[in-house]
């Protein structure tokens, strides 16, 4: 019977599944996806895990570790960690700070501990890849005491990025040696600034609201608008707080829809604006993180929409000709094989996940 590691990534109404083999190949055997929780009383969480956990026995395999995506390490994980309750109470404080991810996150251990207590599982952080990074790439210009509260800059989207680094480590590493921006582009976006394969500067804060327009995420906002919002609008702190997640970026600019694919096939001019503003916002931080590198030698498009629309592509690029000659390659997005490898290295005793891969 094959070892399996099962590799879960859960959001508030979906939960993500891939099996793979535990050993060297790491071949994938199987995806599941399951969708609409929440939509009736029976389709719950647990009932959601029960049936991925039914499911990963019958593709003929013995469950060796569970690798879950957390989106939140803060500043006390910088590695995968083996959950532990003291772990679990640890991560359960950076809740406050993306309340509509980690809390699903965490709820799917929970739920795996009550039904596989004696299961291993492995926390992946979204911030961990980033956690190198300088106070002058962390720091907001705030008082020291908001800082110490924890209110800095983490980056998230680190397990795309650290994929993007690993195989341009292995496919291109005369690249790898070099400054490189990777371009997550999806229904989150965000950038990543490497150096010599190691990330300095994202543009992802705190939360994950930050930076680029997203699918629907604004995205960078001056803070004066949320005060103004508040106070003066009278909108209550919760509903900003949904209409910034669930009604901004390209869904909001549009009025239509946050699709890439539709919106580029509209005759409507909202949302061949969406595009344009999308397109301009991504190439001008892509300059800011050209500053931070010093330079540009390379540029990598991963994610839904960075892999499969050459247009968005095509306009970003456009507009940072400027920047003078540098290579622009396409790498598919693999954070469900990253998890994994980190959970082999885990089990082989190498702790120290790829920092040495």
């Amino acid at each position: 019977m094959t070892e399996t590691i099962l590799v879960i990534n859960t959001g508030s109404s979906s939960v993500k599944a891939s099996l793979f083999a535990a050993d060297d190949s790491l071949t994938l055997i199987a995806r599941k996806h399951i969708d609409r929780i929440g939509s009736t009383p029976q389709e719950t969480h647990e009932n959601a895990l029960r049936s991925i956990l039914d499911w990963s026995k019958e593709q003929n395999g013995s469950l060796s570790a569970v690798a879950h995506r957390v989106v939140h390490g803060g500043d006390l994980f910088s590695d995968p960690v083996a959950v532990t309750p003291s772990v679990l109470e640890k991560l359960r404080s950076f809740c406050p700070l993306v309340p509509l991810h980690q809390p699903n996150n965490l709820l799917a251990i929970e739920i795996f501990n009550k039904l596989m207590p004696e299961l291993l599982q492995i926390a992946c952080f979204d911030t961990a890849f980033h956690a190198g990074h300088t106070p002058l790439f962390t720091a907001y210009a705030l008082p020291k005491s908001l800082a110490d509260k924890g209110i800095r800059r983490y980056g998230f989207h680190g397990l795309s990025y650290e994929w993007v680094s690993y195989v341009l480590r292995r496919d291109d590493p005369e690249l790898a040696e070099g400054r490189v921006i990777v371009a997550h582009l999806g229904n989150g976006a965000s950038l990543c600034a490497l150096l010599k394969g190691k990330s300095i500067d994202s543009t992802l804060g705190m939360t994950a609201l930050d930076g680029l327009p997203m699918g629907t995420r604004c995205g960078n906002l001056d803070p004066g608008a949320l005060i103004y919002m508040i106070r003066d609008l009278e909108i209550s702190p919760d509903e900003v707080e949904r209409l910034l997640h669930y009604d901004s970026g390209l869904k909001g600019l549009s009025g239509i829809t946050n699709d890439v694919r539709i919106l580029l096939e509209s005759d409507d001019p909202r949302a061949a604006f969406a595009i344009e503003y999308f397109c301009l916002k991504t190439a001008q931080f892509i300059g800011k993180m050209a500053v931070s590198l010093g330079g540009v030698d390379g540029i990598v498009f991963t994610g839904g929409i960075g892999e499969n629309s050459a247009p968005v592509r095509d306009a970003i690029l456009s507009r940072v000709k400027f920047l003078g000659s540098f290579k622009t390659r396409i790498i598919p997005a693999d954070e469900e094989r990253i998890m994994a490898m980190h959970v082999m290295r885990y089990m082989s005793g190498n702790e120290e996940c790829l920092k040495e891969a």
